[in-house]
């Protein structure tokens, strides 16, 4: 994304070419007022205001929140010390979690297994900090658009965190993800809007897109997190399977307008693969030539979303940690995880590292 503007210039910018819409993308706008900034010129866009922007910016305002709107979420504890949150453990049992406080792209939470792993994770994300019980249940992304006062649902997502396969390794802003229309039940989707999002959209007149990453455990959705903007990776397979003007629905979203909108979803399961350059999610290295875009397009019907890419001497070469996200889909989702992985295997570069299991959960849950 590079380095975040000023409002002003972002503003400037839209207002430059008359901009008909805007859409913030990354979360660092938002925590820094750009939706406040864009309203206060007339100038449409889709997106929540800086304050309520802090469901994300902060764990600890997001975990408070829930609680005083009686939203499902893990038991927590609020740390502002090293040595408090060493104190708390004795409240938890193992795994637990430990959340940083404000924004780290993804990268900012670590489930710890015994007392070593979680002094180790204070160290390093403290000192200010949500330590929360771990949940345990089936991950789901679920994500909406809002004017404030109406709602669309998205189709259900699952994202997956982890650097490498099994969901071993570091968390990561997300190795890949599919969408598939059987991740949710129609009772589990309106419960989540019940109790969770409507809730939530009451509290703060919430505009732009809401994700809410949720476990279902076995007493019903809690919130592992949320998010004020779409899911990276999870937007790649949703757009993969959208039909129809999507911006017409953005537009009564920005306006207030979004009653009786609707969006179509093609039936077919979507999955997308992210393709991380060497070192990530640490130091990465940039430079490498990737080849074989064009191949995973032409031959396998791939769509590929470029993120940490730049174009060099030699053509296109690594810019960024995930370098890529490569997204098909199937008439099954067994079909549609064999025709994602074709695609990347016609992609190279030195150093490139993916997972070989995405959307391995859901096909073994309904290959029968």
């Amino acid at each position: 994304m590079g380095e975040i503007l000023a409002t002003t210039d972002y503003l400037a910018a839209a207002e430059s070419i008359d901009a008909d819409l805007s859409v913030v993308g990354p979360e660092g706008p938002l925590v820094a007022g750009v939706v406040d900034q864009f309203r206060s010129h007339d100038q449409p866009i889709v997106g929540p205001s800086r304050e309520v922007a802090r469901l994300e910016a902060s764990k600890m305002y997001a975990k408070e929140f829930m609680q005083r709107h009686g939203i499902p979420t893990a038991r927590f504890v609020r740390i502002e010390s090293d040595e408090a949150a060493v104190r708390a453990l004795a409240k938890f049992d193992y795994p637990l979690v430990v959340k940083a406080d404000g924004l780290a792209a993804g990268k900012g939470v670590v489930i710890a297994h015994d007392r070593s792993e979680a002094e180790s994770a204070i160290r390093t994300l403290g000192p200010r900090l949500v330590i929360e019980e771990f949940l345990e249940g089936e991950e789901v992304s679920f994500i909406v658009l809002s004017d404030g006062r109406n709602i669309i649902a998205l189709e259900a997502t699952q994202d997956h965190k982890a650097l490498s396969d099994g969901d071993t390794g570091p968390n990561t802003g997300g190795m890949g993800a599919y969408c598939d229309g059987r991740i949710l039940s129609q009772s589990d989707t309106e419960r989540v809007l019940d109790t969770i999002i409507q809730p939530a959209v009451r509290a703060t007149g919430f505009t732009g897109f809401l994700y809410a990453g949720l476990m279902l455990t076995a007493d019903g959705p809690k919130v592992l997190e949320f998010n004020v903007r779409l899911g990276d990776p999870e937007t790649q397979p949703l757009m993969h399977r959208l039909e129809g003007d999507f911006g017409d629905v953005l537009m009564r979203s920005a306006t207030g307008e979004l009653a009786g909108a609707s969006l179509k979803w093609k039936p077919d399961p979507s999955v997308c693969v992210v393709l991380a350059a060497a070192g990530y999610p640490g130091r990465v290295r940039t430079g490498d030539v990737i080849e074989g875009i064009d191949a995973a397009m032409k031959d396998c019907g791939a769509q590929v979303f470029q993120a940490g890419m730049r174009v060099g001497k030699a053509g296109f070469e690594t810019a960024g940690g995930r370098v890529m996200g490569i997204t098909a889909s199937g008439t099954d989702l067994a079909t549609a995880v064999k025709n994602t992985y074709a695609a990347v295997e016609r992609i190279r570069f030195d150093g490139m590292h993916y997972r070989r299991d995405i959307a391995q959960k859901g096909f073994k849950r309904w290959r029968s």
